[in-house]
């Protein structure tokens, strides 16, 4: 057995161990992108280095043997600066989005394209679910979002963008016509309390979060019903009440309790209600309006001041959002502020500290040429877009299967589970470091099941090493050197027939977005 140290922590493991299985056996984790069990090692991606005493620069750990004595450091700050370093050197020349336009343009980062894929399918329970993750009112916000995810749509540049909000609307119509509109699950009661101030679209957004999550939510509301500016009488040509009613007691059948008629600052100071709940929210719109409301916190120009990655006011407990902020351009941004002000809320009742949401790394794909958008739409629904029948109606089954099909899917397919993605979001690479010429978009499409993106891959080798343990031999290969290096088929044919029946393996072992199965 060989003995060394890592991280000061020491281990015995056999002689032929590299040093990253050792860290791995000692629950030591060292990053990788290039490196899988059972594949040889590349030593491409230069993610797993680590420093090593007596050693000249830094060595990467899934191809360095274990010695006698050795002492590594896993987590230096120069193993992380080189990390990032190498990540974002990948970023360099990644060519691809990680999420779609739409999601990444709609304030309450629906997931767009998994709700249309569920739609062109048919799986209308599915599709609700998916909404309701992010929107406590898709059937207001089908009939009166202005739809900036609509803006951004690349189908635009084709024939139209997909009518995204029509859609919305037409799940969110269909489940409260059902015999069992969807409920999500709520969890077991946390034994904490929190107060809504303002029962607009803000609060109930908030309310309809936090009781999923078990905790008891009380709304004050100064009016004597609930609904904040969906009331305004200018919105009924679009949003009739019956459905606004509608959203509104499912969101309350949470066990949500109501105050109508109840008036902070009239009814109730701050202080007094903070003394009864555990955390309250002011979604109460813009607070200079409030007649006798005086807060013992930070306004500055007639709006509540908070940490915008918080929603937490200068008073601890006490949190702000929606029109109290100033969010009142859109709807879907009150909507949204109240989602993303509740996760603080919870993380505060749960963790006793409002902490921040850590932002996900995303890439984006920029501008394509017109030789490329030829690539990009390659294989796409051909339709023209869908106009339903009768407009005051919205979208039939057909008509909404129709239309969802037209979606382009420009969302990565590996999203979830990206390596690249997950490593840049937790080092904090950035990916405009590097600059220079970016290689073209390419996509091969034509095998039944899956989609090779060129500009995703890292040239880690996987791929060609797992069409070998496949038993072909001559199937895929490495062209080119440096940044111009990239994987073609062995026989210069395309890639996509070089991987036949093992282009799932291929899915498999790719760390990146650059293989991934055609249904998502």
């Amino acid at each position: 057995m060989i003995t060394l140290t890592i991280d000061r922590q020491t281990i015995q493991v056999p002689p032929e161990t590299t040093v990253l299985q050792a860290a791995r056996t000692a629950g030591i984790e060292i990053p990788t992108l290039c490196y899988r069990e059972g594949f040889e090692p590349s030593t491409s991606c230069m993610l797993c280095v680590v420093e090593v005493e007596g050693y000249s620069g830094l060595m990467p750990s899934c191809a360095l043997m274990v010695e006698e004595g050795m002492k590594v450091h896993t987590d230096t700050p120069a193993v992380q600066a080189a990390r990032r370093a190498a990540l974002e050197l990948l970023l360099s020349d990644h060519i691809g989005d990680c999420e779609g336009p739409c999601r990444s343009a709609c304030p309450a980062r629906m997931d767009i394209p998994r709700m249309i894929r569920c739609l062109a399918a048919g799986q209308w329970a599915q599709a609700i679910k998916i909404i309701k993750r992010d929107i406590a009112l898709p059937a207001v916000l089908g009939r009166i979002c202005p739809a900036p995810c609509e803006k951004v749509c690349r189908r635009a540049r084709q024939d139209g963008p997909v009518s995204i909000c029509l859609l919305k609307r037409f799940a969110a119509d269909k489940d409260l016509r059902s015999q069992t509109p969807y409920r999500p699950l709520c969890k077991p009661a946390s034994g904490k309390k929190a107060a809504i101030v303002g029962a607009g679209p803000c609060g109930l957004s908030a309310a309809y979060t936090l009781a999923q999550q078990g905790h008891q939510c009380v709304i004050l509301e100064k009016t004597g019903a609930a609904g904040g500016m969906l009331r305004a009488d200018g919105l009924r040509p679009k949003l009739p009440l019956e459905i606004l009613e509608q959203e509104m007691g499912l969101i309350f059948d949470l066990g949500i309790s109501f105050c109508p008629n109840t008036m902070l600052g009239r009814d109730l100071s701050l202080e007094e209600l903070c003394r009864r709940v555990d955390a309250v929210f002011l979604a109460m719109g813009e607070p200079s309006g409030d007649g006798p409301l005086s807060l013992p916190i930070q306004i500055q120009g007639g709006k509540i001041v908070v940490d915008r990655s918080t929603f937490q006011t200068s008073m601890k407990g006490v949190f702000a959002g929606g029109g109290a902020i100033g969010s009142r351009q859109m709807c879907v941004k009150a909507v949204a502020d109240g989602k993303e002000a509740a996760w603080a809320i919870h993380r505060f009742l749960t963790q006793a500290d409002a902490l921040g949401k850590q932002e996900e790394f995303h890439s984006r794909l920029g501008t394509l040429t017109e030789e490329e958008w030829q690539q990009y739409i390659a294989g796409a629904d051909e339709r023209r877009p869908v106009e339903p029948a009768n407009p005051d109606d919205g979208f039939m089954e057909e008509e909404a299967m129709a239309e969802a099909g037209r979606c382009l899917h420009c969302d990565c397919g590996k999203k979830k589970s990206c390596k690249l993605r997950r490593l840049s979001t937790e080092l904090k690479a950035a990916a405009g470091t590097y600059k220079g010429q970016r290689r073209k978009y390419a996509r091969a499409y034509r095998h039944p099941e899956a989609v090779f993106e060129s500009g995703k891959c890292i040239q880690c080798g996987l791929c060609v090493q797992a069409l070998m343990k496949n038993g072909i031999q001559e199937g895929l290969t490495f062209q080119g050197r440096g940044f111009t290096m990239q994987v073609s088929a062995a026989l210069n044919g395309p890639v996509e027939e070089a991987a036949g029946p093992a282009a799932r393996s291929c899915v498999q072992v790719c760390p990146t977005g650059a293989w991934s199965l055609k249904n998502k």
